[in-house]
């Protein structure tokens, strides 16, 4: 849908500034109050959803002269992880803030306003098929030795997709190959797409640039049929949160189950086909990554209007899903930590689909880094106020800024992805 299309919904913002903050009978202190990372950094009403969805609709009323920097600043520092939907749909349902902030980055774009950090990105999606611009040859390098099947040669029951991030980034490769064992340990047929697997497309999405988003939907849609898989299973909490919301948001079905690793370990778990034997003393705490939980919420394409249903009441036609955050995916990761002997899982106070973005997602990685430095920074001063010593999670892209933001600011937080912990329990 464009921008004009959500004119509705932005000049209908009750103002009331709930998007920025954890409901509040939820709020255990004020220190971790706030939600959205973006206005708790800038503490200026225009960096919030409401403040955003106030710019969309002036300027569709064109009522703005020209796009400063300012205006491109407030659009693209935000890092789209969702909070201000769930916090917001909780008392306005007649409002979508994600959908609006989409709608205004895509339209951006449109008019040559976008971020120069972000071209580079697209740019190197364009031409080698994922964000860092790597030659594409080398992204099934970590497989080597593994003995993992090639789905251009042959049909297989479960496709791992790897993700940008993962492929390209080798502090993550010893990650894959304990995702890899743990995987083949159930019998199952697994097979990558090495050099031939692209972007899944979602970055590029949420940068603003919808059509290069579409390209890859489009492909990965034809590789997962043409591979047989039943499963697709990924380590990437935004791979899962793209092909769970965006692509059917799209119009983008996989013929496939779209898995998380936690949730495949976690079924190999509950099944009894995997046994963590070994202790792993360890006081921990989860942090939610946004693409998992309230982003890996599964997506619906709507296709409607919003229009008068009687004196002063207007309503969508026909009626829009409402997404709370509620079904992504938050208790697989749990359950694998209560059943690793010895670790002692302590919650942070935002959690769930209330929980803090850790700063790396929307394109502020690339083009806004303090802004992904200090919301980092943030949740792990969280996660050291809860007296764990070690923050584990279960996306690459939260782990990577996590431990670049500790490089910085310094601290003892160890970092952990929970497959890390699954390894050592069971003997790895």
């Amino acid at each position: 849908m464009a921008l004009i299309d959500y004119h509705y919904e932005m000049s209908h913002c009750h103002r009331c500034s709930y998007c920025k903050f954890i409901p509040f009978q939820l709020i255990k202190s004020k220190r971790f109050s706030y939600l959205c990372p973006s206005i708790s950094l800038r503490n200026f009403h225009s960096f919030s959803a409401g403040g955003r969805a106030a710019l969309g609709l002036a300027v569709v009323e064109g009522r703005l002269d020209e796009y400063t920097d300012m205006m491109k600043q407030i659009v693209f520092e935000c890092t789209m992880c969702g909070a201000c939907q769930v916090q917001c749909r909780t008392f306005n349902f007649n409002l979508n803030p994600i959908e609006v902030m989409q709608a205004l980055r895509t339209h951006f774009v449109e008019q040559g306003e976008m971020m120069p950090e972000h071209m580079f990105v697209i740019e190197g999606l364009k031409r080698e098929d994922n964000v860092f611009g790597e030659p594409k040859k080398h992204r099934g390098d970590w497989a080597e030795g593994l003995g993992l099947k090639d789905i251009s040669r042959e049909k297989v029951d479960v496709l791992l997709h790897v993700g940008c991030r993962m492929s390209f980034d080798d502090e993550f490769w010893p990650i894959l190959k304990m995702a890899v064992e743990i995987m083949k340990s159930a019998g199952l047929s697994v097979g990558i797409a090495g050099a031939e697997e692209s972007c899944c497309g979602g970055r590029a999405l949420e940068m603003g640039f919808e059509g290069v988003f579409q390209n890859f939907a489009e492909a990965m849609a034809g590789r997962v049929k043409a591979s047989g898989a039943k499963q697709v299973v990924t380590l990437c909490a935004d791979c899962f949160g793209t092909f769970n919301e965006h692509y059917p948001a799209y119009g983008w079905a996989l013929d496939a189950e779209v898995v998380h690793i936690t949730q495949f370990i976690n079924n190999l778990i509950s099944r009894g086909k995997l046994t963590l034997k070994n202790q792993v003393p360890m006081a921990v705490t989860y942090h939610d990554p946004c693409h998992l939980g309230r982003r890996g919420e599964p997506g619906v394409q709507w296709k409607g209007e919003y229009k008068r249903l009687g004196p002063h009441l207007f309503g969508p036609v026909p009626e829009k899903p409402i997404r709370l955050g509620q079904s992504g995916c938050y208790d697989a990761p749990r359950e694998i930590l209560e059943a690793i002997p010895g670790v002692e899982l302590t919650e942070m106070e935002r959690t769930r689909e209330y929980s803090w973005c850790c700063g790396a997602g929307g394109g502020v990685l690339e083009a806004f880094e303090e802004m992904a430095e200090a919301a980092a920074s943030e949740r792990i001063q969280e996660a050291e106020a809860t007296g764990a010593k070690a923050l584990v999670t279960a996306c690459p892209w939260c782990e990577r800024n996590f431990k670049d933001t500790l490089e910085i600011t310094g601290g003892d937080m160890k970092i952990y992805d929970i497959v890390e912990l699954v390894h050592q329990a069971i003997g790895g």
